[in-house]
């Protein structure tokens, strides 16, 4: 882990210094983001899964409103379930947002529409709850590996794959029923 950046961070003072930090950060330490992230295989990959690492940089500044702003880049390669093949993939992330810090919830009402608010109490804002609050934002409702096939399936017990080839399928629970309709309507 870098350690090019501290763990809290005064905002006013990082933007009254116009700071810069940057880094990297394991990924592991995300207790958020854990539970959504492909679990650890024992394989000679798990442990290049251990070393995972975000990399980060933020710069504070201030707004021609006066408002603290944070320009947040991170990029990341999240290990994520494929949910059409059932198989581990890394998902890659590389985000630019832009943040603007508010004390109290009523305070986002005037934040700009540019702006994702930032809620920081005593004036204490810890860099990796905002880097992962980012990749909690990357990750797809809905995990798809780029590299997976696609598969369409029909209740009619016929699959079309990627290349529009129809095949019939060995197991279909609605072939039955679509039988049993075919027949009522032919009466």
């Amino acid at each position: 882990m870098s350690r090019e950046f501290p763990d809290i961070v005064d905002p006013w003072k990082a933007a009254d210094g116009r700071r810069t930090f940057q880094g990297t950060m394991p990924i592991k330490r995300m207790q958020r983001l854990g539970p959504m992230l492909a679990p650890e295989i024992e394989s000679p990959e798990s442990a290049l899964l251990a070393r995972e690492n975000a990399a980060f940089s933020a710069r504070f500044a201030y707004d021609r409103q006066g408002l603290i702003t944070i320009r947040l880049d991170v990029e990341a390669e999240l290990p994520l379930i494929c949910q059409r093949s059932l198989e581990p993939y890394r998902e890659k992330v590389n985000r630019r947002s832009w943040l603007a810090v508010i004390e109290d919830l009523t305070e986002q009402e005037v934040i700009p529409d540019m702006y994702d608010p930032v809620l920081v109490e005593n004036r204490r804002l810890a860099l990796l709850d905002i880097v992962e609050e980012e990749l909690l934002l990357a990750v797809p409702q809905v995990p798809r590996s780029p590299e997976s096939d696609e598969v369409n399936l029909s209740t009619d017990g016929i699959a079309q794959g990627p290349s529009g080839a129809e095949r019939v399928l060995s197991h279909n629970p609605f072939a039955g029923l679509s039988r049993l309709l075919k027949e009522k309507d032919e009466n």
